[in-house]
């Protein structure tokens, strides 16, 4: 395998491209009768969606795969080349150490709950991130949604701020579902010393009164062209997509949101900004943003964090990274618990896959799937709960396993949607949410 200081070249490959979508059938739900799309209805499994104790969910995605190792669970006891180079800090739970370059975040490991036995399936980047993101390894015949989708799908918006939001910008998510169930992308980074989230400014000598008035006349012209269509979906389609951006623009509470002019410069320090270099503004102003987003009512946001695949050194990429991220994390749980929202927040830090037990020879690690680490806190889950573990070298599971369908029911548990369910895919193919997985209720408060 080809490797660099950026990553092995399935890494980098799978930063820039993506597989087109293979869609399922051609028949659509208008080639069926009446008495078939009856059947179809009766034969899904149909549960309603009832808010859980996880009203917002903040992603955090580490693309690349961290090593459990110096991170999550490091293993001070196993043999040198397994053990990496880093030592480790205590936290308040006894017997429970964080890797050393996570003091901040080993201060608070009594409002965390990790899971230390993930189960994945394959060790390649685009693979295991589809299949972490997703809970269904991909295949050829169908393209899955990720839970951001399928949470936009279930639920209604709050106000005028859209469900699913993409700090930064984003692939394609929605797999069988509709686009318009997509995130809506900030397309800026909030890092930047300009940030202006993109669509949501007017056009230059275009003030809000003459855009509302554009809204109306489109409105009518759309009416006009439902009239004359045979299938009105596409408009529809569009339809929500301009709604969206209206409500929005024209929303004050929504502009603010989005506003980190908004917060101290305390704030921002205590975030990060300032410190780390690059790192200290990317893994700062993109968790402050996420938490001003839940504060105005945001059902799921996601966000990603430098790149993790180090194949070489991972002391330098660790301690150029971490740092920025060790900060900012802990200082976005300790800011939602003190504003009393972090016990209705899911914060989760996903991470497609590990890395391989034994240092290589170019002192990192390459990918392994067999298990890993992922760190969760709020919406629900116990606090303090470090859960399963891999054996002294990391290699395999020596406790309390969890497969990846298994860690997404339990996250869809706790936002309150039966993973059982089924949505309709290409072709009115009924398709479990998750299939087969079951929530680990040791993990639920």
């Amino acid at each position: 395998m080809k490797r660099s200081s950026f990553g092995c070249h399935g890494y980098r490959r799978s930063l820039h491209t993506r597989r087109d979508a293979l869609r399922l059938g051609s028949i659509g739900t208008l080639g069926l009768s009446l008495g078939q799309m009856l059947k179809v209805e009766a034969a899904q499994k149909q549960y309603e969606s009832v808010e859980g104790t996880a009203r917002s969910v903040i992603q955090i995605r580490l693309p690349g795969g961290v090593a459990a190792q110096e991170s999550w669970n490091p293993k001070p006891d196993a043999p040198l080349e397994y053990r990496g180079p880093f030592g480790v800090n205590k936290t308040p739970i006894p017997g429970i150490v964080l890797g050393e370059m996570m003091p901040e975040t080993a201060k608070i490991a009594d409002k965390l709950t990790v899971v230390r036995s993930v189960v994945g399936a394959v060790p390649d980047h685009g693979l295991a991130d589809y299949h972490i993101m997703r809970g269904y390894e991909s295949s050829p015949a169908l393209k899955h949604p990720t839970i951001g989708t399928v949470v936009n799908h279930e639920y209604e918006r709050r106000g005028a701020l859209p469900n699913y939001i993409k700090i930064g910008s984003s692939k394609g998510e929605t797999g069988y579902l509709s686009t318009q169930y997509g995130p809506f992308t900030t397309g800026a980074d909030p890092a930047s010393g300009h940030f202006q989230v993109k669509d949501m400014v007017l056009p230059n000598g275009l003030d809000v009164a003459q855009f509302e008035a554009r809204q109306r006349v489109r409105e009518l012209i759309n009416g006009q062209f439902r009239k004359l269509e045979a299938s009105s979906a596409p408009l529809d389609t569009m339809d929500a997509y301009y709604q969206q951006a209206y409500e929005m623009i024209s929303s004050e509470s929504v502009r603010e949101a989005f506003d980190l002019s908004q917060e101290s410069d305390e704030i921002k320090k205590r975030y990060g900004l300032g410190s780390f270099g690059q790192f200290g503004g990317q893994a700062g102003m993109r968790m402050l943003l996420a938490r001003r987003l839940v504060e105005a009512g945001a059902r799921f946001i996601s966000l990603d964090y430098a790149g993790w695949d180090h194949h070489q050194n991972i002391k330098r990429g660790f301690e150029e990274q971490m740092p920025a991220f060790d900060k900012a994390y802990a200082t976005l749980i300790n800011d939602l618990d003190e504003r009393g929202l972090l016990d209705n927040t899911l914060v989760w830090v996903v991470s497609e896959m590990g890395r391989t037990p034994k240092v290589n020879n170019v002192a990192g690690r390459d990918h392994w799937s067999r298990v890993f680490s992922i760190g969760m806190a709020g919406g629900g889950l116990k606090r303090g709960l470090f859960y399963g573990d891999s054996d002294i070298t990391s290699s395999e599971v020596a406790t309390d396993g969890v497969p990846l369908a298994d860690l997404h029911s339990t996250i869809y548990k706790l936002i309150g949607i039966n993973s059982d369910k089924e949505l309709m895919a290409d072709g009115s193919r009924p398709m479990e949410i998750i299939d087969g997985g079951k929530p680990v209720l040791d993990l639920i408060a």
